[in-house]
């Protein structure tokens, strides 16, 4: 990586748009099991918790020049982190080539052409049925076609966790006073290293659940085919074995559609895959663990969740009945949820 000296017009906007994030609500979802809440990371400007990680690394770069006002910032994602790109790039005036796949909501892809003058998509599987591998090299061969480009490299980027350390997580204890339980979707794993770091430094007797989904080979499952993007991956990203965790909920991308279902019917929470998956999690862990709190004097857990993204991307896959019903007719194992253990 070329280390210029730092531009300091982009260091003091980077600077104005974290000073301009709000803190994302944290609501009390009620007739649970649990005081649940759920931490609406879906309220950032960008739409997602991903807006956290996007403007940190960016800042980061720009600090250390890596990053110009003549850089081309390229990186592979499934849709929320590219957004997040798209978004703050454009605000500081870089260019940004997302590297995206057929399972990109329709949605976001016409959001990213809007965004960028240049949309690269790929259309090959992998061995793991999937693109991501695909992505990766695309990203590798535009690294070297372009003059001058930078790779934010959201599966090992340090400053994607502490991105979340600071920032998510700083909020999060601030908001939530004492924590029982915290689970968090996986996808590149910079959310959950960041976050379960901070909380387990503040209250050490809280469980992080780890949330995948059946398909991905994050926490050793076998590989298949994903349709919802978002959460799980067909590579072991390093941050992932940066983050403290207690339990692995293995979900169906079925019973996900199923958990988006109920968060509007039941709290108006018009939701992403991955917040459905975090969701199922939270239900069927309690559903089959008698809820108990771990804080001593405590009658009823403390728990919370992240809601990664908001429903608007998923409205032609996830809240269409005929994709639901094609979904579930492709499903090769009923719907249910696994639990794994960690040691």
């Amino acid at each position: 990586m070329l280390h210029r000296r730092a531009d300091q017009f982009l260091i003091e906007r980077t600077k104005q748009l974290r000073r301009g994030l709000t803190e994302t609500p944290l609501i009390p979802l009620t007739d649970e099991p649990c005081d649940l809440v759920a931490k609406l990371e879906f309220c950032n400007p960008a739409g997602s918790t991903k807006d956290r990680s996007a403007l940190w690394i960016l800042e980061q770069a720009i600090g250390r020049g890596e990053i110009a006002r003549d850089t081309t910032v390229v990186e592979s994602s499934s849709g929320n982190f590219a957004l997040a790109l798209a978004f703050y790039c454009r605000m500081l005036g870089i260019s940004f080539v997302p590297v995206i796949d057929p399972n990109c909501n329709k949605a976001t892809e016409t959001q990213l052409r809007l965004l960028c003058e240049r949309v690269e998509k790929v259309a090959i599987r992998d061995a793991a049925d999937s693109y991501l591998k695909s992505r990766l090299s695309r990203v590798q061969e535009l690294l070297v076609d372009l003059d001058s480009a930078y790779w934010p490299n959201q599966y090992a980027n340090p400053d994607a966790r502490e991105a979340h350390y600071r920032l998510t997580a700083g909020e999060l204890i601030a908001q939530a006073c004492p924590l029982d339980y915290l689970f968090v979707g996986v996808g590149t794993g910079g959310t959950i290293a960041g976050l379960s770091h901070r909380i387990k430094e503040t209250y050490p007797g809280c469980v992080v659940v780890a949330v995948d989904t059946e398909g991905s080979v994050i926490f050793g499952g076998p590989p298949k085919k994903r349709r919802i993007p978002g959460i799980g991956s067909s590579i072991v990203p390093p941050l992932c074995g940066q983050a403290l965790i207690d339990h692995v909920e293995i979900v169906p991308e079925a019973r996900a559609v199923e958990a988006c279902g109920t968060l509007v019917a039941k709290y108006g929470l018009y939701a992403g895959g991955s917040t459905g998956s975090t969701y199922a999690a939270v239900q069927d862990y309690f559903a089959r663990h008698r809820p108990g709190a771990t804080r001593p004097g405590a009658t009823r857990p403390r728990v919370a969740f992240i809601a990664a993204d908001r429903g608007h991307a998923y409205a032609q896959t996830v809240y269409d009945p005929m994709w639901v019903q094609q979904l579930r007719a492709e499903a090769v194992q009923p719907v249910g949820v696994e639990a794994l253990a960690v040691n």
